[in-house]
Formats: structure tokens, sequence, C-alpha cells
């Protein structure tokens, strides 16, 4: 599983400190997240767009995991534009279309593919090592640090365990069905799943305790603002402020 592919770059996020990235993420996600009008959300999906291009990043991978994310949405667009309530623009037989639907489609739509590309382009450009390393020193709490650190570290561990117990099924001749074997089957393999995670945790955490681990990872590196990362970080937050003037309607 390859979680840094993105990491390595010689583009302007590549080198921005990663303290600016998760304040100017964070940001621009919750403004993002509460709009709902579309110039505003039209501005925020621009803005990550144009992350990624600048960021000079491999636009097929990036398409990859648009793909990934938009099939989601797209289970979206087949039940909301027909159960939110609303004036109905179309109908046909029992279904009908409300402008509502299609409204609240189209926001979820543009919030999820503006909040990706800019985690894309500016998380994505960093180390997760650097990016712990920056919410350490942005004073974050030390047990959601861990947490992000460890699901990082461990993923790609449960996805092989995931991998060794869906070859040993194949082994036995196991084929996916519509029937009760297959349902059983696929939560017998999560429940495994859930098990082995655990005792690999366990073992982890004893191994860790053995070499002195006592709650607290120490940086002995520290990160030092330059004069482009204060102006990255005016420019990102200006940028968020006018999606949020577009969205609360103070340009208008």
């Amino acid at each position: 599983m390859h979680l840094e592919e993105f990491a390595e770059g010689k583009s302007f996020w590549h080198r921005m400190d990663p303290r600016v990235k998760v304040l100017a993420l964070t940001a621009f996600a919750v403004v993002t997240a509460i709009s709902d009008h579309l110039p505003a959300l039209l501005l925020a999906l621009g803005l990550g767009v144009t992350s990624i291009l600048t960021a000079k990043l491999d636009m097929k991978k990036v398409g990859v995991r648009l793909l990934v994310v938009n099939t989601f949405v797209l289970f979206l667009w087949l039940f909301l534009p027909f159960t939110t309530p609303g004036e109905v623009i179309w109908s046909f037989s029992f279904l009908t279309v409300k402008r509502e639907g299609l409204e609240l489609a189209l926001a979820i739509t543009l919030k999820t593919n503006a909040i990706v590309t800019a985690s894309i382009g500016l998380i994505g450009t960093s180390s997760v090592f650097s990016l712990v390393h920056g919410m350490t020193h942005l004073k974050m709490p030390e047990k959601l640090v861990h947490l992000f650190f460890f699901c990082y570290r461990y993923i790609s561990v449960i996805h092989e365990e995931y991998l060794l117990l869906r070859t040993s099924m194949r082994v036995r001749s196991f084929k996916a069905g519509t029937n009760m074997h297959t349902y059983k089957t696929f939560a017998y393999l999560l429940g495994m799943l859930f098990v082995r995670s655990y005792e690999r945790s366990q073992r982890i955490y004893q191994a860790m305790v053995l070499r002195g681990f006592n709650g607290t990872f120490y940086t002995l590196d520290h990160f030092h603002m330059r004069g482009s990362d204060w102006c990255a970080l005016f420019i990102m937050g200006f940028l968020t402020a006018l999606v949020g003037a577009l969205q609360w309607g103070v340009l208008n």
C-alpha cells in the first residue's frame, strides 16, 4: 500500500513547513465543509485543484484516488434527488426528482472533491513523519498524534494480514456469491482480522515497553518558519477567508 506516493518532489508544497500545511488545511476543510453556496464551493474546488497542479503530482495517480472517492459519491446521486423533500422538477412513474435533492448532491460532490484535492496537494506532499512532527510542534493532543501515527504505520500490516487470509480462502477453493455461506465467511474474515490485529498490537506494545517507551515520542529536530512559509500561510488564510466571504454573503 503506497501511502506516501506524493511525498517526494521539488515543488513549493513539498518544501513548505508541515505546520503551515496542517493549519491551512484544517481551516480550509472546516470552512468548505460548512459551506453550501455554489460560488464558495466552486472556489474551494478550484483552490484544491490548483494545489495539485502546482505540486506537479502524477495526475494518473491522483485520478485513481478521486475515482475511488467519487464512486461513493455516486450513490448519493442515486438516492438524494429522489428522497429529499422539495420542489419536483421531473417525474416518471413513481420516481420524482427534487431540486433540493440535486442541489444537495451537487454540494456534497463539490465539498468532497475540494477537500480531497486540497488534502492531496497539501498533506500528501509531506511524509507522515514530518506531519507527526509538525502536529507535535502545534501542541496537538498526544493521544491524537499517536493514534494518527500508529494508524499510518500499521495499516499496511493489517492489509498484509487481510491478503494472507484471502489467500488462504482461495486455497480452500472459496468463491464469493450471494448466499449465506459467503456472508458468514466474510464475517469470519472480518472477525479474524480484528483478532489478529489485536494480537499484533499487544506484541508491538510489549516490544515498545521493553525498549523504554513511556507514552511520549521525543523530537530531536525542530522546524523553523521561513519567510516563504509565513507568506504561504497568509495567502492560504486569505483564500480560505474568501471562500467564507462568498458563503456568508460578505462580498454580495
